[in-house]
């Protein structure tokens, strides 16, 4: 069976405007009936909320370091044959060949490894002629990686465009678009990317006025057939499966604090018979009593901390999880909620569910990120002790000097921890009884040691 044909749409650097251009596509495609499905390369929770917004199919995260080859080809397949179009366009990350361990962990080495084509997503702002040199050196530079299309994005003008065509004419790198300058098509954005998408206004006329604007001004036809099929042999079913799911009933915190949950991982807990119920802590919502495991994912819980340091129905139903031995897990903002208290950036303490000893500040930041290898320090609902797993660390709280004075007996760390280039870490996390929690998101068992 022939794999789903696709397209990485990079750039050579963050910041040229591929997010923007490329829900535009997708919402352009689906608006003529030849909806494509989205995929983000990298360890990313906010893009893929847009893509599925803009293309109506849900965005799967493909991310080479951080996954088992399996867990690549699985969602790389799914998300071109179980979402009914023939076509997938993946959004990368950073620039064409940023990552760790060269290509492993760049956009460039998912396209090598998938075989899809790249088109490069240039900024033109501010350059002419000289868009010709950056094409040729994105061109050349690997020597098994070409590119397929440019899309020039910032047009200022119709001489503009003229002159960019006119410089890249000789490159053997056909134009599929020429994007102008469109001040009023620009999303928020805050200290960990852009707002969400659940916090947009106008999410739906945004997006219909970038498929209507942006969308017009690419070769949509062209584009299509630049697409290849997907050169990774398809998997057995049952491949991809990631985290283990901590109970056959868990109950997940799913709102505007909370929303750092991959959905394909919750669709492989599904799909092993897994029941996920969601609840809102922002709506004072507690995890279901008949849940027998709760998870609170990762979010901005300290723009709303005030608010949920007042829900003491959903932290008196977390204690009482605890209480029941029931596990209770917590990745980065879910962790600090576990905590006895998270410092707002203005100062304000506000008290948690105080069943980690862990105290969490924004008054003071600093940014921690990186990709992770762990293994668990200890058993827990995760697995038994020595379980490997990667994930990604992406935040801005501190943990002050002192705060964990007067929390006896001392916590227990939950991963011992790696970087992306094997070097030790401090601890990451705790474990206090069936609770459990790290400032590290997972994202897949780690593969077998060689």
């Amino acid at each position: 069976m022939t794999g789903p044909r696709g397209l990485v749409l990079a750039a050579p650097s963050s910041g040229t405007g591929k997010t923007t251009l490329t829900l535009a596509l997708l919402r352009r495609l689906r608006n003529a009936g030849r909806p494509a499905a989205p995929v983000k390369i990298g360890p990313d929770y906010i893009d893929p909320a847009f893509h599925a917004a803009a293309s109506g199919r849900p965005c799967r995260n493909l991310d080479l370091w951080a996954m088992r080859p399996g867990t690549v080809a699985a969602l790389a397949w799914r998300a071109g044959t179980e979402a009914g179009t023939g076509l997938v366009l993946a959004e990368g990350a950073m620039g064409l060949f940023d990552g760790v361990a060269g290509c492993c962990g760049a956009t460039a080495g998912l396209a090598l490894a998938t075989g899809w084509p790249v088109v490069l997503i240039v900024d033109v702002r501010g350059q002419a002629g000289s868009v010709a040199a950056v094409i040729h050196g994105f061109h050349t530079f690997h020597p098994e990686l070409r590119l397929s299309g440019v899309i020039f994005n910032h047009v200022g003008s119709d001489r503009h465009e003229a002159l960019l065509r006119q410089a890249t004419a000789p490159l053997d790198v056909p134009v599929l678009g020429a994007v102008r300058r469109h001040r009023d098509l620009i999303l928020p954005d805050r200290h960990l990317g852009l707002v969400q998408a659940m916090e947009h206004p106008d999410l739906e006329a945004f997006l219909e006025r970038a498929a209507a604007v942006i969308g017009h001004e690419v070769d949509l036809p062209a584009l299509a057939a630049a697409a290849r099929p997907l050169a990774l042999p398809r998997p057995p079913a049952g491949a991809g499966a990631g985290i283990p799911p901590l109970g056959q009933r868990v109950a997940i915190a799913r709102d505007e604090a909370f929303a750092f949950a991959y959905d394909w991982l919750l669709e492989g807990w599904r799909a092993a018979g897994v029941e996920v119920l969601p609840f809102s802590p922002l709506s004072d919502q507690e995890p279901a009593r008949d849940a027998d495991a709760v998870f609170l994912p990762g979010g901005y819980p300290e723009l709303h901390a005030g608010r949920l340091a007042g829900n003491r129905g959903f932290l008196d139903g977390l204690r009482a999880a605890a209480g029941a031995g029931k596990p209770v897990y917590g990745e980065c903002g879910g962790y600090m909620v576990l905590g006895r208290g998270l410092i707002d950036r203005d100062g304000r303490r506000h008290a948690m569910a105080g069943l980690l000893a862990v105290e969490t500040s924004f008054a003071t930041r600093r940014l921690h990120l990186g990709y992770r290898q762990v293994e668990l320090a200890g058993e827990t609902p995760l697995g038994p002790a020595g379980a490997g797993f990667r994930g990604h660390e992406f935040h801005f709280a501190t943990v002050p000097d002192g705060s964990r004075t007067g929390a006896p007996p001392a916590p227990r760390p939950l991963f011992h921890c790696r970087d992306a280039e094997g070097m030790a870490c401090p601890p990451a996390g705790e474990r206090s009884g069936p609770v459990c929690g790290s400032f590290v998101h997972l994202i897949d068992r780690a593969p077998p040691r060689s």
